[in-house]
């Protein structure tokens, strides 16, 4: 395949990477780096390979029978799998949507304060700029459509991985112990829950379905158009671990950290400004702009793809034909769903017990990747739905079934905590 081709074909792979970083993915890495160091990196690695196996996976099966996922799993497992995967959607919704609105809320004042900089000031400006970057998110996604969302998400992509990059090289690592870390799988004493955690932080949850409609969107359609999935695939899982990795070196050069969520990204960019002298207030503003983006691109891009989701399976629920992905944005379920998704979860930024929400959130959030590992290797495996050439190979089927138990190892260890 050409190389202006391919370069061409980079564009939905680095939106899922975008809308899979969050901050949680950053308090994530970030603590991991602080409490066991740089020796956790190749876990980076696992957890960026797990996804892209998981979404090379799904984009096999919709290019090989033109069906996307949540269409495969109704027509082959039934509707009962449709109206459970409905019920988890509008819970995973409310939780996630509230999160990401306070995440940009409260990055957003520390970059520029509304109200003051006193507790209840920021608590106040949390809401007001939640809510002003979520309806923002609705205005671009109605007047513009795809084209223009994938636009403003390459720049903020950008803007969010040249800033945590250079962040990470500026604190001038140690490279031996960053190859290391990197080749070597290795967990510190006491270090299995953060490393399990980094694992499954790393790429998304349900965001990665998104990649199927984004490629309709694209005019993708065919097997022969495999190659160029994978390798778009490859480039942001690639992105992702590089993310990843510089906030574990970040983490690890800053010391003990304490704090939660965005709440964290603020009092790292207040140890950066600490740790680089003269030039700490230009670093703080650096590191401030790539968490801005961070958790904007995730907020942008859970606000323009998850109603894809909750439009294709209310067709498909109904007994509708199936909608193609241009079709789809212009139904009422996606405009419903778009607007819901906006203002519903504004109320989760007013309630006291909303750190307890978040914890629902990452388990809600968790759970739904070893649902995918099994539905691939259901549908997958079939010669006949997917033909002999695209049916699961055993390395495939490999790591599936280590996705699988891995994450159900993982639901474990975190109910045990």
């Amino acid at each position: 395949m050409r190389t202006k081709t391919l370069l061409r074909g980079l564009g939905p792979g680095l939106l899922v990477a975008a809308t899979g970083v969050g901050a949680g993915d950053l308090a994530t890495a970030s603590f991991t780096g602080s409490a066991l160091g740089l020796a956790v990196l190749w876990a980076v690695l696992v957890g960026a390979f797990l996804k892209f196996v998981l979404n090379e996976g799904l984009t096999r099966w919709q290019l090989a029978t033109g069906l996307t996922l949540l269409e495969g799993c109704v027509l082959h497992l039934g509707r009962f799998a449709g109206w459970f995967f409905l019920v988890y959607l509008l819970v995973w919704s409310f939780f996630v949507s509230a999160a990401l609105m306070s995440a940009v809320g409260v990055t957003s004042h520390a970059i520029l304060p509304l109200s003051g900089t006193s507790e209840s000031a920021a608590a106040l400006d949390k809401v007001i700029y939640g809510a002003l970057h979520s309806l923002a998110a609705v205005v671009l996604v109605r007047i513009g459509g795809y084209r223009l969302f994938e636009k403003v998400m390459n720049v903020c992509v950008g803007v969010m991985f040249f800033s945590v990059l250079a962040t990470a090289i500026a604190l001038q690592p140690d490279a031996g112990k960053v190859f290391a870390g990197l080749v070597v799988p290795r967990i510190p004493p006491g270090g299995t829950a953060w490393t399990i955690a980094l694992i499954g932080g790393v790429g998304g949850t349900v965001t990665i379905l998104c990649y199927g409609y984004w490629i309709r969107e694209e005019g993708r359609t065919g097997t022969e158009l495999l190659p160029l999935c994978r390798f778009d695939l490859a480039v942001g899982y690639l992105a992702t671990a590089l993310f990843g990795i510089s906030m574990v070196v970040i983490g690890n050069s800053l010391g003990a950290l304490e704090g939660g969520g965005a709440r964290l990204v603020v009092a790292m960019a207040d140890r950066l400004e600490q740790a680089f002298g003269a030039g700490g207030p230009i670093m703080r503003w650096v590191f401030l702009a790539g968490a801005w983006s961070a958790v904007f691109t995730s907020l942008f891009g859970v606000w323009q793809s998850i109603p894809y989701l909750f439009a294709d399976l209310w067709s498909q629920l109904r007994g509708h034909e199936r909608t193609e992905g241009r079709l789809l944005t212009a139904t009422l379920a996606y405009r419903g769903y778009l607007y819901a998704l906006a203002i519903v979860p504004m109320l989760g930024m007013w309630l006291s017990g909303f750190r307890a929400m978040q914890q629902t959130n990452a388990i809600v959030g968790a759970a739904f990747v070893p649902l995918v590992a099994a539905v691939l290797l259901l549908l997958n495996a079939r010669a006949r739905w997917v033909g002999e050439r695209y049916r699961n190979a055993w390395p495939t089927t490999l790591v599936l079934l280590a996705t699988l138990a891995f994450f159900l190892y993982a639901a474990i260890v975190g109910l045990g905590e």
